[in-house]
């Protein structure tokens, strides 16, 4: 059976934050929140596990790429 996977945005949206709420949780600008969630650019590793915590979302069911 698949695994059921969401977007980064989708896993934002389900934990009731905004783009602006998660750049200022990340300490980084909501531009790169956009671009990580457009798929322009990647999160780190780290920057990913943070995502997955603040989300409150298993790191296996989030696609980040």
């Amino acid at each position: 059976m698949e695994k059921f996977q969401i977007t980064l945005a989708s896993a934002r949206v389900n934990a009731g934050l905004t783009q602006s709420d998660v750049a200022k949780e990340m300490h980084v600008s909501k531009q790169t929140i956009v671009n990580w969630e457009s798929g322009k650019i990647k999160p780190k590793p780290a920057q990913f596990e943070m995502m997955c915590r603040l989300y409150k979302a298993p790191k296996d069911m989030v696609k980040a790429f």
